[in-house]
C-alpha cells in the first residue's frame, strides 16, 4: 500500500470536506486496509455520472487496497431519504425496491470492480431487528439534535409534517455503520448530517467513530443544478455513446475541469498540468473536452464506440454535417394539406408539445434543412425536411 500521506492526497482529490483529515491519516497510518462503506438507496432505476461521483471515490479506494461496501438500501429506500425536502417523501414500495436495486448491481461494475466489491443490503438485518433493538437505537439521539438537521428545522418552524418515520432514517443509515463496522464512510454532501449520526452511533456502540469523506453534488449539463433526470440535465451510463459523447461536449469550459476532478481516471500531476495549460492557453479547452468526452464514454461503451461518437460528434458539429443514422418520420402527403411546424416537432418527438414546440421555434432553435425558422405557425409543404432541434438532435421528415 502506499505511504498514508499519498493515499490520503488521492482520497482527498475532489472532497468538499474530509471529517477529520488528521483522524482518517492516523488510520491510513495502520497500514491495514480500511473498511469502506458507501450507501445507495435504490430509489431510480438507472444511474446518471452524476451517482459515479462517489463510486469513482470507492474505485480510488479500491485500487489502494481497501475493502469497498456497496451498501444497497433496501429498507432505508421505503422510508424515503428526507435530506433537503421540504415535505414527507413518498416511500418506495418493496417491489420498486428490489427491481432498482437489481439494476445497480448490474451498472457500479462499470466503475468498481465486481470481483473485489462487497455488495450488502441493509434489510438483512434491519428487517430482523426487534422492537426492543429499535428502541435502543432510538434512545441514542434527542429530537433536539435531529432538529439541528436544516431541513427538519425549517419544516417544524413552517409547521409542515415531519413523520417519525423520517426520523429513524438517519438513525437506522447510522446503524448500519455500526452493523458493518465501517472505518470510513462516503457521501454527498447532502449527506453530512446523517453520516455525522453514524459516527456518534458507533461510539453508543462503543465502536471507534467511523471518518468520513464528503464529495460535492455534481451540476449537470446546464451548469447551474444538480444532476438530475426529472431535470433533464444528467447523462447516463447507459446512454447510446454518440448521446453521451455529444451531452459532455455540451458542458461549459469551466464545468470541464470539474468534471475531470471528479470523474477522470487521469493522475492529480497531469490534471495540474491540464489546468495550467488551459489557463496558459498551451492547451485548447475543446480538446480536453474532447479527451474527456473519450474517457467517460470508453469506460462505459468501450474505446471503439467512443472514438466512433467522436468522429461522429466531429462530422454533425464541427463540420456541419447531417449524422449517419438519423429518424425518419413518414407524415402529410395525402390530402395535399401544409404541415404545421409544432405539430411536426411534436409527432416526430423534438418537442413533447405543440406549446413547447412553439417556444423552441419562437427562441430560434430550430432549423429546416439547415435553416433557423423563428415562425412559430410556420407552414411546411408536403415533402422531405431534414428538422433539426439544437445542436444533436435530427429528424428527416419524407411524404407517406
Amino acid at each position: 500500500m502506499l505511504d498514508a500521506r499519498r493515499q490520503l492526497e488521492i482520497i482527498e482529490r475532489g472532497a468538499a470536506e474530509v471529517i477529520t483529515p488528521e483522524e482518517l491519516s492516523k488510520k491510513l497510518e495502520r497500514g491495514k486496509p480500511l473498511r469502506v462503506k458507501a450507501g445507495f438507496d435504490p430509489t431510480a432505476p438507472d444511474i446518471h455520472i452524476g451517482h459515479t461521483v462517489l463510486l469513482e471515490k470507492m474505485r480510488q479506494l479500491q485500487e489502494l487496497g481497501h475493502e469497498v461496501i456497496f451498501l444497497i438500501g433496501d429498507f432505508t429506500g421505503m422510508i424515503g431519504d428526507p435530506s433537503g425536502k421540504s415535505e414527507t417523501r413518498r416511500p418506495l414500495t418493496r417491489e420498486d425496491v428490489a427491481q432498482n436495486a437489481a439494476t445497480y448491481r448490474r451498472q457500479i461494475s462499470k466503475v468498481l470492480d465486481p470481483h473485489k466489491t462487497r455488495v450488502e443490503f441493509n434489510s438483512s438485518w434491519t428487517a430482523e431487528m426487534k422492537a426492543e433493538d429499535f428502541v435502543r437505537l432510538a434512545s441514542c439521539y434527542t429530537v433536539a439534535r435531529m432538529l439541528e438537521r436544516e431541513d427538519f428545522r425549517q419544516r417544524f418552524s413552517h409547521q409542515n409534517p415531519i413523520g417519525i418515520h423520517e426520523f429513524l432514517y438517519p438513525l437506522i443509515q447510522g446503524h448500519d455503520s455500526v452493523r458493518l463496522k465501517a472505518d470510513l464512510e462516503l457521501g454527498g454532501t447532502d449527506q453530512k448530517f446523517n453520516l455525522i449520526v453514524g459516527r456518534e452511533l458507533q461510539k453508543s456502540y462503543g465502536q471507534e467513530p467511523q471518518s468520513i469523506v464528503l464529495m460535492p453534488l455534481l451540476e449537470g449539463t446546464d451548469a447551474v443544478k444538480k444532476m438530475s433526470k426529472s431535470l433533464g440535465n444528467y447523462i447516463g451510463i447507459t446512454e447510446p455513446a454518440p448521446e453521451m459523447f455529444g451531452k459532455l461536449m455540451s458542458i461549459t469550459d469551466g464545468l470541464m475541469l470539474r468534471y475531470y476532478e471528479l470523474l477522470s481516471h487521469i493522475p492529480n500531476e497531469e490534471l495540474q498540468k491540464l489546468k495550467e495549460g488551459i489557463k496558459g492557453g498551451t492547451i485548447h479547452p475543446m480538446e480536453a473536452k474532447k479527451a474527456l468526452a473519450l474517457e467517460i464514454t470508453g469506460r462505459y461503451h468501450g474505446q471503439q464506440a467512443a472514438e466512433l461518437a467522436k468522429q461522429e460528434f466531429e462530422r454533425v458539429f464541427s463540420k456541419k454535417e447531417i449524422p449517419v443514422e438519423i429518424t425518419v418520420v413518414k407524415m402529410g402527403g395525402k390530402d395535399g394539406r401544409p404541415l404545421w411546424l409544432p405539430a411536426v416537432l411534436k409527432i416526430s418527438g423534438l418537442a413533447p408539445s405543440t406549446g413547447e414546440a412553439r417556444r423552441l421555434i419562437a427562441q430560434g432553435g430550430v432549423k429546416i434543412d439547415g435553416e433557423r425558422v423563428s415562425d412559430p405557425e410556420k407552414e411546411l409543404p408536403a415533402g422531405t425536411y431534414i428538422i433539426s432541434v439544437g445542436k444533436r438532435r435530427f429528424v428527416k421528415i419524407e411524404p407517406l
